[in-house]
């Protein structure tokens, strides 16, 4: 009876236990899931989805710093991102944290009232006064451009020194390279007809063509029109490119993936996109060398610009979300140059934040760009608005689609004077 008694009470004592194991664990689910519900979820919108594994282990180092703020990112394609995103942003609920193009898409934002005023904020400090100037407005700093990307072409130096070609510095020089590059069965320029070729490209073809850095501008207030020189002459140059296989065939049939494989696997000696794809190549083929070199259609004595640059990528503040100060400190970490340097080495990417650390063969080999080129900011950005920017790309693929470009030049011309006051 006592073994029993006894053995009976042991029982009780494990139920006991058990039960006590029990309710602890539940407490504890009971506070991290109070916990978790206690923290803000802070909505942060962009188009770039090659950074994705990067910001996710920047925004995880972010929530660990700061354990009240859950950060939602989404990520949309950037032809949908430039359709939608100011729809998204209207009722303050998606985008606390998102970002702008430069261009038709910040002047959007900006007459929408969908940007706060970031000018008093301790960060901004963290950036370099010129390229953020992009994203200022009305004496006001509404948004702020991260990235600093060169718009021109990417090219395989480790080719080029094979074949013992030098990079041109005239028009002359630029068509002696493409010979060579033809004769040894190789595309010179892979073309994203299909996708963001005419828009990334049409900067450096033009960049010569057009030396008056308000021609878009003027083009808009109608004191320039498509038909002049300088946009015929830069229809000219594509027709030129494309009829005397400067561009791979079918090259409006080409979307930029292809493009890019067409450089990896060597069939093509330069890329018509920009730097932010040079670690996109580097990883499909990590032999490339590569470098910049866009477009000289000019003689020597007549060039003037170098290349294209671009301030984008610009983060801002819903001026409707509820969530501003919790974007504040999110927009603070990301200008911390350690944070900063976590990206920009991860992406590819040159920054504008200060004392950003590039650590890539790449990045380190194109920062003279920076300093020592003479670049110009990239002239399709400055077009405010949508119909006349789709109008002067529409008028590139139309003599990419065998029209004269007197013709495309005339009909964009026409579009252009249909939207403009």
């Amino acid at each position: 009876m006592k073994k029993w008694l006894a053995g009976f009470m042991f029982l009780g004592m494990l139920f006991a236990a058990a039960c006590a194991d029990s309710s602890s664990q539940e407490e504890q689910d009971s506070d991290d899931s109070s916990s978790a519900s206690e923290a803000t979820e802070l909505s942060f919108i962009h188009w770039r989805g090659e950074d994705k594994e990067v910001f996710e282990d920047i925004i995880a180092q972010f929530e660990e710093e700061n354990p009240d703020i859950d950060i939602k990112m989404n990520i949309y394609p950037s032809e949908q991102y430039q359709s939608n995103a100011q729809q998204l942003l209207r009722d303050g609920s998606t985008g606390d944290v998102f970002t702008s193009f430069p261009g038709s898409q910040f002047e959007a934002m900006k007459e929408a009232g969908l940007f706060t005023d970031l000018t008093n904020e301790d960060f901004v400090g963290n950036f370099s006064e010129g390229p953020i100037s992009v994203g200022q407005a009305d004496g006001k700093q509404l948004a702020i451009p991260y990235q600093l990307v060169f718009n021109m072409p990417v090219y395989n130096k480790g080719m080029f020194e094979e074949l013992g070609l030098d990079v041109p510095k005239s028009w002359s020089q630029y068509q002696e390279m493409v010979d060579t590059l033809i004769e040894n069965d190789i595309v010179p320029v892979a073309f994203p007809g299909a996708d963001i070729g005419p828009n990334q490209t049409m900067n450096s073809m033009m960049m010569n063509n057009a030396k008056d850095e308000e021609v878009f501008q003027k083009l808009e207030s109608g004191e320039e029109s498509l038909t002049n020189d300088w946009w015929t002459n830069t229809l000219e140059d594509f027709q030129y490119f494309n009829e005397n296989g400067y561009f791979q065939e079918n090259a409006l049939g080409t979307n930029q993936d292809s493009a890019m494989q067409m450089v990896a696997n060597e069939e093509a000696a330069m890329l018509a996109t920009g730097s932010y794809h040079m670690a996109a190549l580097k990883e499909l083929n990590p032999d490339l060398k590569l470098g910049l070199l866009p477009p000289i259609t000019v003689p020597e004595n007549e060039v003037e610009y170098e290349g294209i640059h671009t301030a984008t990528f610009m983060l801002a503040i819903n001026k409707n979300s509820e969530k501003k100060e919790e974007a504040k400190q999110f927009i603070n970490f990301l200008s911390q140059p350690e944070i900063a340097s976590q990206y920009a080495n991860g992406t590819g990417q040159h920054l504008t934040v200060k004392d950003v650390e590039y650590e890539s063969e790449e990045l380190q080999n194109t920062a003279h760009w920076i300093t020592d080129k003479k670049t110009r900011f990239q002239p399709r950005y400055l077009i405010t608005e949508a119909a006349v920017e789709d109008a002067v790309l529409g008028s590139i693929e139309n003599v990419l689609g065998d029209a004269s470009p007197e013709d495309a030049a005339a009909e964009a011309q026409q579009i252009v004077e249909e939207n403009i006051e």
